[in-house]
């Protein structure tokens, strides 16, 4: 489904802005006080993330701070094009800026050649060209194919995420990293394509249902396991505001967990070096349990959930980590109501599922694993039976 907003503006043509230093700082300083800025440092590439409450309207401004736009190609889940969808098309509009809107059908299933190919031809037939802004609003599974849109499109395109759920908000949105999936596994196609920007509003986890919104909080207790102990207590510390969804709290961990991310991604942004490679703690488990499952049996932060047990306790057996240190991450993730078990698949299965990983170095398993609380590394060389052993106990 397509639709439009808005109308032509000017001459038609935009002008891209690079995103610099100079600019974030103009940019920091014309926000509430109660929004959040985290800047990713990229050099040309740079960007802003701002973490506010009720600020989706303002999608038109937001845009403008960081270069004109007089076309958007707008890519939002269908379960949210008629509320959070038309609030940006909206916005984008009134500014000027003509907006074409297409419908992806939600859930892990839209990530796929045929909705990607969908979509590059419905850009051409809308008057998509260089200097068009795609636009994502919605999830994860939006946010990727839609990168990779804009990454591929006339060979490269202009991006803004405009995520709507907690998974995409604290991780997917961040970083750059956009694709699909094949039926052989998880995310093998893409780019790493950063966007010009990302505005969260908490405001929309409002309307998420209750087990997607406790999916999200997996791979924030992740940021915690992996990188700030201090954070994974305060999540403790937190639990019932995490569960009614204070605003409050939400900016707090939105922009903690964002922050985490850009020091990551600042410091290797294509993976080269291996130290992104930590933000990947439990999902060589996860993608073999999703791609197990044909990607709709469990959501992406409920197999991260299982995922991150699986890693620990696979530390355990390696000698890295005592138990005790598992049990508090099964502890926390228990109270926020995400799963800790495995699903009845296959140990052979999924050991296979795990050798296609893209950590998988000459044949051989490699695993993000804890050290500490607060600190995991990059473990070559696992043994399988090791890794049996865990998907059998």
């Amino acid at each position: 489904m397509s639709s439009a907003w808005g109308r032509n503006a000017g001459d038609g043509h935009a002008t891209a802005v690079l995103v610099t230093r100079r600019n974030l700082r103009q940019f920091a300083v014309a926000v509430p006080d109660a929004t959040e800025i985290v800047r990713v440092e990229l050099a040309e590439r740079s960007y802003v993330i701002r973490i506010g409450t009720e600020t989706l309207c303002e999608a038109g401004r937001f845009i403008a701070e960081i270069g004109k736009v007089t076309h958007a190609l707008l890519i939002v889940d269908a379960n949210v094009a008629n509320t959070h969808g038309e609030v940006v098309a909206r916005s984008l509009s009134a500014g000027g800026t003509r907006v074409d809107v297409f419908e992806v059908p939600a859930g892990e299933t839209s990530k796929s050649v045929a909705q990607l190919s969908r979509l590059w031809d419905a850009a051409i037939e809308a008057g998509g060209d260089r200097q068009s802004l795609v636009v994502a609003v919605g999830g994860g599974v939006v946010g990727d194919l839609a990168g990779f849109v804009a990454a591929s499109f006339t060979r490269g395109v202009r991006f803004l995420q405009v995520p709507t759920t907690l998974l995409a908000q604290v991780d997917s949105s961040v970083g750059g990293k956009v694709g699909i999936n094949l039926a052989g596994g998880k995310n093998l196609v893409g780019a790493f394509w950063q966007p010009v920007g990302v505005l969260i509003d908490t405001a929309t986890l409002d309307t998420l249902p209750e087990r997607e919104y406790r999916s999200g909080l997996a791979e924030v207790v992740k940021y915690g396991v992996i990188l700030d102990a201090d954070f994974f207590a305060y999540l403790e510390a937190n639990v019932a505001g995490l569960l009614a969804r204070d605003n409050a709290v939400m900016r707090h961990i939105i922009a903690r967990s964002c922050q985490l991310k850009a020091q990551v991604v600042e410091n290797d942004e294509r993976e080269t070096t291996g130290l992104r490679a930590v933000l990947n703690y439990g999902h060589t488990f996860c993608h073999a349990i999703e791609t197990a499952g044909g990607y709709g049996a469990l959501l992406h932060g409920e197999a991260v959930s299982i995922g991150m047990i699986c890693a620990s306790r696979l530390a355990e057996r390696l000698g890295r980590v005592d138990a005790a240190l598992t049990e508090r991450q099964r502890s926390l993730l228990d109270r926020l109501g995400l799963p800790t078990e495995l699903p009845e698949i296959p140990a052979e299965e999924l050991l296979a599922l795990m050798s296609r990983d893209k950590k998988v170095e000459h044949g051989r398993l490699r695993f993000v694993l804890p050290t500490r609380l607060g600190h995991v590394e990059l473990v070559g060389d696992v043994p399988p039976d090791d890794v049996r052993a865990v998907l059998t106990d």
